[in-house]
């Protein structure tokens, strides 16, 4: 008994206590926070991967730390980047998003809101022909040959052997549309109408119908490809069950 308290009067023992205790607390904070981190790059990759059909990467904000994010419910700043392989059934299509504010809170019909919104969706030229000629055969003679774009007038040309189609990027129905602006096709009967409802069927399935109320803002053609910003601010995110939700949120 008298060597403890001798042991516990020394400076040094009780310095090397008060070390081991809090080495032994900043690991256990460590180990939560790394946990927290995984937790939540796992759910968010998840719902986002399931909603473009494609790899994703996430990263959050180093402040605060993940582990007060996760058990205040309230993250700060996400950043999502899918792999670039495809968009739903667009090929050669990536995004980029900055998501702000999360809250979440589960109730019947939510599972907490979003404050701010804003992705960039970038499609390339060779990711453009790729998505034709594996979605719609029908107009596979207009990019047998190449897909190129025009920044300077806002055009993409799709041209084969015979056939040439000059599209120009608009935003409809709150995505992005591929409008013919020019029709030459010498080498089959295919009609605009035709050319567009074919056109739009591939852009509505990759672009239209976002959850969260997210919407295209803008879209530009650059030197390789097409680039479109979307947005969307106070949205809900839905429950994920029941009510026709979107499943891809069931695990948030």
């Amino acid at each position: 008994m008298h060597a403890t308290r001798r042991w516990l009067r020394d400076p040094v023992s009780v310095v090397l206590i008060l070390i081991i205790v809090v080495a032994l607390i900043v690991a256990g904070l460590i180990g939560a926070e790394l946990y927290a981190r995984h937790v939540a790059d796992s759910k968010v990759t998840k719902a986002v991967e399931c909603e473009v059909q494609d790899g994703a990467s996430v990263s959050f904000a180093t402040t605060p730390p993940v582990l007060w994010q996760y058990i205040t419910g309230h993250y700060t700043n996400i950043s999502v980047q899918t792999a670039g392989n495809q968009v739903r059934s667009a090929k050669g299509m990536r995004i980029s998003l900055d998501i702000q504010n999360v809250r979440l809170a589960n109730t019947n019909n939510s599972k907490g809101t979003i404050g701010a919104l804003n992705g960039t969706i970038y499609w390339s030229a060779a990711g453009i022909k790729q998505s034709i000629q594996d979605a719609i055969p029908l107009l596979g003679s207009f990019v047998t040959s190449t897909v190129t774009t025009n920044s300077g007038n806002g055009t993409v040309q799709l041209k084969g052997l015979l056939d040439s189609a000059t599209v120009k990027p608009q935003i409809v129905n709150n995505g992005l549309s591929l409008q013919v602006v020019d029709l030459r096709a010498l080498g089959s009967k295919l009609s605009t109408d035709t050319v567009q409802k074919n056109l739009d069927d591939l852009t509505s399935r990759a672009t239209q119908n976002y959850p969260l109320g997210i919407h295209a803002d803008n879209v530009t053609v650059t030197d390789n490809g097409i680039q479109a910003t979307f947005s969307t601010t106070n949205a809900t995110i839905p429950s994920g069950s029941g009510g026709g939700q979107d499943p891809c949120f069931a695990n948030l």
